[in-house]
């Protein structure tokens, strides 16, 4: 998007993915893997020779074989499956595919959107020759794709949406918005929706919450909100901390409702005194702390390789200086200016400055 270039994203479904696995496959899958002997004789009969029935009441039906599928109802289903998957992306050759449990995703970029249709259709051509070949089904009426871009790029084509056809015939629906691992997309990665749609699941669980604010002491009360209500708030806020600060307010002014819920302050309570009472850090300071700490692990290589490319390994300046605070990473959306205007254009994402937040660590 930063180049300028059309994304264009095939969001595969596999119809009960865990539930066709064929067995054979699986085995020979897992031998591939270089697994020995006598684990693979262990994983044989680990899914080979079972059986379920149905029972209602006092009423139980004839048990009828598996014949495919992995258990499910512990770790080693998801990851079976992982491994059974494994080998999708070798088909994939002018794509990235990421995958996660039975949520894959495949995309691509180009400078326009002919070029972008004729790449995705080739892919997933291939695609469905794997999925056939391993026995899958894929749900074509649940597999979607989306197009991204900047505004003014996607404003300027005709039918902003990909053609990708399906081997029945058939075409992939093109969606505005999507919710890939608890994150909705839009094309324009403003994350809007998911604001929107964070705003819309939390506000009603505060209502309820206010409803019987007589049972509830400031104590369990804050407990609550810490534990059932934030964390929603706070997953993949390093991700949608970019947004405009038109919905990032929205997420401010839910805060606030949630810190007044707890001190039972009225709406002229102003927010920096109900913040200050709770000691809680703002929105905007808990993101740019999880931000260091993901900068913080970047740097100590306890982040996989993938997520090590989207960061720089090396500033313009050294991280840290001697006298003065180190600097610190910040998000383009900013008003601070940057240490360095040559700094590589694909990892202005964030921006560098030389004052640390105050209360918070330096990188």
């Amino acid at each position: 998007m930063e180049q300028g270039n059309l994304t264009g994203a095939i969001f595969l479904d596999f119809a009960k993915a865990f539930d066709t696995v064929d067995h054979g496959i699986l085995l020979q899958k897992l031998k591939n893997s270089g697994i020995g002997d006598s684990t693979l004789t262990w994983f044989q009969s680990y899914v080979s020779d079972r059986s379920q029935f149905v029972s209602i009441s006092d009423s139980t039906s004839l048990p009828l074989p598996v014949t495919c599928g992995v258990p499910q109802g512990s770790i080693l289903g998801p990851l079976l499956f992982t491994i059974f998957i494994n080998d999708l992306p070798n088909v994939c050759k002018a794509s990235t595919v990421h995958m996660y449990a039975d949520d894959t995703v495949i995309y691509t970029s180009k400078p326009n959107l002919p070029q972008l249709e004729a790449v995705l259709q080739e892919e997933f051509t291939g695609v469905e020759k794997w999925i056939a070949n391993n026995k899958l089904f894929l749900n074509t009426d649940k597999t979607v794709t989306m197009l991204f871009g900047t505004a003014p790029k996607l404003h300027k084509l005709q039918t902003p949406h990909l053609c990708v056809g399906t081997k029945s015939n058939g075409t992939l629906t093109t969606v505005t918005s999507l919710k890939y691992l608890g994150m909705w997309l839009d094309p324009n990665l403003s994350f809007g929706p998911h604001i929107e749609k964070l705003s819309s699941k939390l506000y009603p669980k505060l209502g309820a919450l206010y409803r019987n604010k007589s049972c509830l002491s400031p104590a369990v009360r804050k407990q609550i909100v810490q534990q059932m209500l934030m964390p929603a708030i706070e997953y993949g806020d390093v991700v949608y901390a970019a947004a405009p600060q038109t919905h990032l307010q929205k997420l401010n002014t839910l805060y606030n409702s949630f810190c007044r819920f707890v001190l039972q302050c009225n709406y002229m309570t102003h927010h920096c005194d109900m913040l200050k009472e709770l000691n809680w850090p703002s929105l905007d300071s808990r993101r740019t702390l999880h931000l260091s700490n993901l900068v913080f692990k970047s740097f100590s290589g306890k982040l996989p390789p993938y997520l090590n490319m989207l960061l720089p390994q090396q500033f313009p300046h050294p991280i840290t200086s001697d006298p003065g605070p180190a600097p610190y990473l910040q998000y383009r959306n900013t008003k601070r200016k940057w240490l360095d205007p040559h700094f590589p254009t694909e990892h202005r994402k964030y921006g560098i400055t030389s004052q640390t937040p105050s209360n918070l660590p330096p990188v």
